[in-house]
């Protein structure tokens, strides 16, 4: 019976062993060692077509700008800008790796709460499509910079749109707690005030709803309030803009293997199992809008327009494997509140456990912080033995001294499965594989415990393999001390 996460001529069991787009995930751990992220060329490309599809769907332009936060390595920026995609920088950092890889500032918008006058400087110089204003002080630093440069700025305006959507708590970007944008009569005081001025270019208006939203109601409820602005602004002050940004933060389906399913709460299931189209939501989204621009005989203001898209997660997550070796084994007696193997929800014809089995890997939260900050879920299988049943139930952690370095919810809210499901009788030295973990990972490890971060390797369309980051060495955990 295939996997169901398997997926076809990308994940997929070669004599019970997984193979990353042709290549075998195992002699690709014993060549570079572990832990080590794969990458898959062919996939990231995949999930911007996916996305670039919504444009059959318009009647207007659409520019997908993909978010550096989510993996800004050199060698990913260089295969999204070989796939005709532009880019969202949120740091002076991200702009400066952004043209390293050959990015053309009309291809780059910069977001960000805390821009510091260095990095406004440089995406002024560099003439970026666009940079997403935060607030009205900053829209006066860029001003005052752009005067000072003599050279004008093209600005986006970032609007609180005050809409929750069914994610998790931290990835919330669109309510009036979150620290992002401005009131929208702040943003149209914006507009009557700089609306002359010779160093702005009051281009366009901006939103994000967050990130991996369960539905794709919430878009269009976005959308309609971004055009309820521009036809405010227009009326106000006479400024057509040229561009609406609906951000990003469309979904991954995180539990496409739904063994683990019933270990989450109702909600946090919703949100790992999210799955639609993109361009399903954008169509449905433009379909709504346009009918309230023709009743408002608003069209006009969409003619010539450009719908901007800032995914991150869509784009990189699921084209990002981590391969991770066990390295320790041990048993324990099951706490006082016994976990009954037939009686649970995985409905297991075993009996019962008779002791806690723990797994150790070489992959802890220091590589994969999301599985802390957030309790992020990534599903686990065996890479050496792919296509057997997964159905022994294990305790997984990784190497880091610190309790809370486990592959579950050590609170005990149940945020995450108490235990993985593997094939039975894991010893140390089995190469395991945690899916879907592509994105916000290496963009976010750090060296707790002196520990090196890993190589990364991406495997290209034509199956070649190549290193894109070495694996650190001790010399990499002083690079920066001085003493």
């Amino acid at each position: 019976m295939q996997p169901s996460w398997e997926i076809k001529g990308f994940l997929e069991v070669n004599n019970n062993r997984l193979d990353i787009n042709g290549v075998s995930a195992t002699e690709l751990a014993e060549k570079y060692g572990t832990p080590l992220f794969v990458f898959s060329e062919s996939r990231i490309k995949h999930n911007i077509e996916r996305l670039k599809r919504a444009e059959n769907f318009i009647d207007c332009k659409l520019k997908v700008c993909y978010a550096a936060k989510a993996n800004s390595n050199m060698a990913i920026l260089r295969t999204v800008k070989n796939a005709n995609c532009d880019l969202e920088v949120n740091s002076g950092g991200e702009l400066w790796k952004a043209l390293e890889v050959g990015f053309k500032g009309e291809r780059i918008i910069f977001n960000g709460t805390s821009k510091e006058i260095w990095e406004i400087e440089n995406a002024i110089k560099t003439e970026i499509y666009a940079i997403q204003i935060d607030s009205l002080f900053e829209l006066s630093l860029i001003e005052e910079t752009a005067r000072r440069l003599e050279k004008r700025a093209n600005v986006s305006l970032r609007l609180v749109p005050e809409i929750e959507t069914n994610t998790h708590s931290g990835l919330q970007t669109a309510l009036l707690t979150s620290k992002f944008g401005m009131m929208p009569d702040e943003a149209l005081s914006a507009f009557h005030q700089y609306r002359d001025s010779d160093f702005l270019n009051l281009c366009g208006v901006h939103l994000h709803i967050g990130s991996q939203n369960p539905e794709s109601a919430p878009y269009a409820e976005a959308f309609q309030m971004l055009f309820e602005n521009l036809v405010q602004i227009y009326e106000e002050t006479g400024i057509k803009l040229s561009h609406i940004n609906l951000g990003g933060g469309f979904p991954v389906n995180y539990l496409r293997d739904a063994s683990h399913k019933n270990f989450f709460p109702e909600a946090e299931r919703e949100m790992f199992a999210a799955d639609f189209e993109p361009s399903d939501a954008i169509k449905n989204a433009w379909e709504i809008v346009k009918e309230s621009a023709d009743a408002s005989n608003a069209a006009h203001l969409l003619e010539n327009i450009t719908l901007l898209l800032e995914p991150g997660r869509s784009v990189i997550s699921d084209a990002g494997i981590c391969l991770t070796t066990v390295r320790n084994r041990k048993e324990r007696p099951l706490p006082d509140s016994r976990f009954d193997y037939q009686e649970s929800k995985i409905q297991n014809p075993k009996s019962k456990i008779q002791n806690d089995v723990w797994l150790l890997t070489d992959a802890g939260f220091n590589i994969l912080l999301s599985m802390e900050t957030y309790k992020w879920y990534y599903h686990l299988i065996s890479a050496e033995r792919a296509s057997e049943a997964h159905d022994f139930p294990y305790k997984l952690a990784g190497p880091l001294c610190d309790g809370g370095d486990v592959y579950f919810d050590i609170e005990g809210l149940g945020r995450l499965p108490e235990y993985r499901l593997l094939p039975e009788n894991v010893q140390p030295n089995e190469i395991l594989a945690l899916l879907n973990c592509g994105a916000y990972s290496i963009a976010q490890m750090f060296q707790y415990n002196g520990r090196f971060l890993p190589s990364v390797i991406l495997i290209r369309e034509n199956s070649e393999v190549e290193l894109i980051r070495k694996r650190d060495d001790f010399e990499d955990l002083i690079t920066n001390d001085i003493w």
